[in-house]
């Protein structure tokens, strides 16, 4: 993940983000079949977005996506679209399974973590501001 700046206008960027999602109640919903079907959905997602899939996985509770965006992208947008999108496709795709587990049209809780995430450490990127050269 080194060097993976990209460039839009008059801006060079590398911003990444790991972004967790839960189902609600924490109920364990998922089967591999659906976390395959919910990667392509987000990565389709993801090129829509002009941003950058660089990993996903999950388990039976929650799925974990780490990605690359400009520094224009609305991420509380971007997430939302994400739990819409992909909920809505899930729950019509696994209808008979999700109907199982969820009495209503729900599928991931309403919150969420998202963690900003770099080549480079806090105490580095510090220590390098530090170490500039100031003019007298």
């Amino acid at each position: 993940m080194k060097n993976d700046f990209v460039s839009s206008g008059r801006a060079i960027s590398d911003m990444k983000a790991h972004l967790v999602l839960k189902t609600k109640y924490r109920r364990k919903a998922f089967t591999g079949e659906m976390l395959n079907r919910l990667h392509e959905i987000i990565s389709n997602l993801c090129q829509k977005w002009n941003c950058k899939l660089i990993e996903f996985n999950g388990e039976e509770d929650h799925i974990h996506l780490l990605f690359q965006y400009y520094p224009q992208m609305d991420l509380s947008k971007f997430v939302n679209n994400i739990k819409s999108v992909s909920s809505r496709r899930v729950r019509s795709e696994f209808a008979e399974h999700i109907n199982s587990i969820y009495w209503k049209d729900v599928l991931w809780n309403e919150s969420y973590l998202i963690a900003s995430c770099g080549g480079v450490t806090v105490s580095i990127l510090r220590e390098y501001v530090e170490n500039q050269n100031a003019p007298d």
